[in-house]
């Protein structure tokens, strides 16, 4: 159980747990001020679906269905990507290479011929910097019109799951779960996804910064029988090896972004604070960030503080 109670239940088995809110607002107006913050702003962004598939058959899971049992059928199948956090570069992985060129613009690049990369919102290295000629657009108060052809390179392994229904000789019924990790496709022959698309560029004239490009795709995995029939695409053998027919999806979104550097004018009702767990030894602690500066006249503030001040207290005069 949790020493500082953040749990969602006083359950034991309870596992999973709720984010703190860090923004509260009372609903008085009079708390609200303006803030400026230096920020990227999303100028044109386009959202894309894309799916890949491949087939499996007698496929082998593990481990092995108990003697004197059979399969009444499937329960549920799960699919997820496979993923180890000690190694990020482990071939295995379920991995998604992203090439993106455009026409219409170009990308900045070093006198090595490499594009220039600047830190996103990810923290990464992750916004390439574009330039175009905008000025035909600008005229019109427009932005101009980019066309790119994005190609995905997908390889690794998923793991599929298969949750089972066995029945014994004397009609017990049990759930009985196998497992697979397989191979979608090796990183010299990958599966490989192509898709167009057309973003809007704002102008590259009338500003200090140039507009920055990012990109980022997220992958899911489903997988169902081969043709939804249990007798037909699982196969028990002699030792209780369970194989299996399987079709086996990979699912795309992916989103392209021109963003560009701007300072906004917000609403705010302060800094936020993170909520304290109280398990300290320690009396005092020191601050993280800087305390709001308070809005008044700076003569008003002045006066403030020397009606505050206390006059020193004087001397005593040396007696002779």
């Amino acid at each position: 159980m949790s020493c500082f109670g953040t749990k969602v239940t006083p359950d034991l088995y309870q596992n999973c747990c709720n984010g703190n809110s860090l923004c509260e607002f009372d609903g008085d107006m009079s708390s609200i001020v303006t803030a400026p913050v230096y920020v990227q702003q999303v100028f044109d962004a386009v959202r894309f679906n894309l799916q890949g598939m491949k087939t499996f058959n007698e496929q082998v899971f593990s481990p092995c269905v108990p003697p004197s049992h059979r399969i009444k059928r499937v329960i549920d199948i799960r699919c997820r990507r496979c993923f180890n956090p000690a190694n990020v570069e482990d071939p295995k992985n379920l991995t998604l290479d992203v090439d993106t060129s455009i026409s219409g613009a170009s990308f900045l690049q070093d006198a090595k011929g490499n594009d220039l990369r600047v830190v996103g919102a990810d923290g990464t290295y992750s916004e390439r910097i574009m330039y175009a000629e905008t000025s035909d657009c600008d005229e019109k108060c427009m932005g101009t019109p980019v066309f790119g052809t994005q190609t995905v390179s997908i390889y690794g392994n998923v793991v599929i799951e298969l949750d089972l229904l066995l029945c014994d000789s004397c009609g017990n019924e049990t759930v009985f779960t196998v497992g697979a990790n397989v191979n979608m496709a090796e990183k010299e022959q990958p599966m490989v996804l192509t898709n167009f698309f057309e973003i809007c560029l704002p102008s590259t004239m009338d500003t200090a910064f140039l507009p920055r490009f990012t990109e980022f795709c997220n992958s899911a995995c489903e997988a169902r029988l081969a043709t939804n029939n249990t007798g037909r695409d699982l196969t028990v053998n002699a030792e209780g090896r369970v194989s299996g027919n399987l079709i086996v999806a990979i699912c795309l979104t992916c989103e392209k972004k021109i963003v560009v550097p701007v300072q906004l004018c917000v609403l705010s009702t302060g800094y936020a604070e993170a909520p304290l767990q109280h398990n300290a030894i320690c009396t005092t602690f020191p601050s993280l960030f800087p305390s709001g500066i308070r809005e008044c006249d700076t003569q008003n503030c002045r006066e403030e503080a020397e009606d505050t001040c206390e006059a020193p207290p004087k001397r005593p005069q040396p007696k002779r």
